[in-house]
């Protein structure tokens, strides 16, 4: 079963080849830039550029959009399908009735639950896979596509999905950036921040293993306000990071007062 991919970002870097080594071999790609698509085309058997949204005429059965949230509506406005072409996206936090006004024959969403760089190798197998359909017949063909590359497949409604994105959000994103704010003290200082890298991998690990709450060690874990008031006293010269340590430290203290 031919697809299409209608984006060449981070998403369709990883989600295209696992497909095109499937039974859903990718044929075409679209993107805003050729170049970009042509890059993605390389990495795949079979497929083409394409330089339009005009589908009309293509051999492809399932179209995935793998494109920002904000430009979702436009590829929706501007996409021409073949009659029988089922239309589905890839967004967390967009819900199904997005696409409702494509002139598609069925919609769905197929959600990769993961974080997507172009230079990072992932594993699909381990990667799980939330599926959403307008109709049970192209559910359980998205559920197909989705067990032939995971190992981990779910339905989830586009509230559920928001949810999921949400928490992904916290664990991902927000991780993310502590992290970096950390590597920002340690070079103010002229520290390094591979001193931190036994500690943060100690940390996953653990919060993986035990659970995050059981996991949670520190000062305000402990309830030991003298370090905390240390530790912000030492911030004073950058008033948003100390705001944000005092935010989140007060939040675990709540949370573990008793």
């Amino acid at each position: 079963m031919n697809v299409t991919f209608i984006g060449s970002g981070n998403v369709a870097w990883h989600l295209a080849p696992a497909l095109d080594n499937t039974d859903y071999p990718v044929r075409e790609v679209y993107s805003r830039n050729a170049r970009h698509a042509e890059g993605l085309v390389n990495r795949l058997y079979q497929a083409s550029v394409r330089t339009t949204l005009d589908f009309s005429n293509s051999s492809s059965k399932i179209f995935v959009i793998a494109v920002s949230d904000d430009a979702i509506p436009e590829v929706v406005r501007e996409i021409v399908l073949p009659d029988d072409a089922i239309l589905v996206h890839t967004s967390g936090s967009q819900s199904l009735g997005i696409l409702e006004d494509a002139a598609a024959w069925a919609t769905g969403v197929f959600y990769p639950l993961q974080t997507f760089s172009k230079n990072r190798k992932l594993d699909f197998q381990e990667i799980p896979i939330f599926v959403e359909a307008s109709d049970g017949g192209t559910e359980k063909l998205l559920t197909a596509m989705a067990r032939a590359i995971s190992g981990s497949v779910h339905r989830a409604t586009s509230v559920e999905r928001k949810t999921l994105h949400i928490a992904a959000v916290f664990a991902s994103n927000f991780t993310n950036h502590m992290l970096t704010l950390s590597q920002d003290v340690l070079k103010k200082n002229g520290q390094k921040f591979e001193w931190l890298k036994p500690l943060i991998a100690e940390t996953v690990n653990k919060a993986l293993t035990l659970g995050p709450e059981k996991s949670q060690t520190g000062p305000a874990r402990r309830g030991d306000l003298r370090i905390l008031d240390m530790h912000m006293e030492a911030l004073k010269g950058d008033e948003r990071l100390a705001e944000l340590y005092r935010v989140i430290s007060q939040h675990i203290l709540d949370r573990y007062e008793e």
